[in-house]
């Protein structure tokens, strides 16, 4: 991973993106010697971004489990008609 001062991303932004844009590897940005933030190609973000609601919504189906909040597939089929019409 390739790791930019915060001052070098002011001074070289354009570059910097530009880098990004063709490599598609994330750049960590320091400042005063810690991590401050992460740039990241808009592709990468958005699909970051998918697996985040998919773990997300399976953490919701474990949750829904835990609590006794199912129900059968033809109990499921009956709502869906009901729903549906």
């Amino acid at each position: 991973m390739k790791v930019e001062l915060v001052t070098q991303l002011k001074r070289q932004a354009t570059a910097i993106i530009a880098e990004l844009q063709r490599s598609k590897e994330p750049v960590l940005i320091t400042e005063h010697g810690k991590p401050a933030a992460y740039l990241v190609d808009v592709e990468e973000y958005q699909a970051i971004q998918r697996r985040l609601d998919l773990l997300d919504a399976l953490a919701q189906g474990e949750r829904a489990i835990a609590d006794d909040r199912v129900v059968n597939q033809e109990k499921a089929k009956e709502r869906l008609q009901r729903w549906l019409k």
